[in-house]
């Protein structure tokens, strides 16, 4: 069995981590807004409106990380074959069951 550095020694989201970095930071904001309107007693349905907006800007950033994976590694290794082409489609493919419940 390989490892993940042997597999892949850069991620896929590498080109694209600052802007990774600057979304989550943007999301953690987002979070922390949240936790300011719960602690000053703000109205249910704009609360639940913040936290649907978090919910899709995670499912963003997963979406767009499961891609770079697709592309650059799970391609990589299928390129390659054998066990460790399966191995890395098995892996995409429970990130993908993950992330569709």
């Amino acid at each position: 069995m390989t490892t993940e550095t042997e597999t892949c020694h850069a991620h896929g989201y590498t080109p694209e981590k600052a802007a990774y970095l600057r979304r989550l930071r943007l999301i953690e904001g987002q979070v922390r807004g949240l936790a300011r309107m719960v602690e000053e007693d703000q109205y249910c349905i704009d609360i639940l409106t913040q936290v649907t907006a978090v919910t899709s800007a995670l499912k963003a950033v997963s979406l767009g990380l499961l891609e770079d994976h697709l592309t650059h590694c799970v391609a990589d290794a299928a390129r390659k074959g054998g066990p460790e082409g399966k191995e890395k489609i098995d892996e995409a493919m429970q990130a993908i069951k993950r992330l569709t419940r």
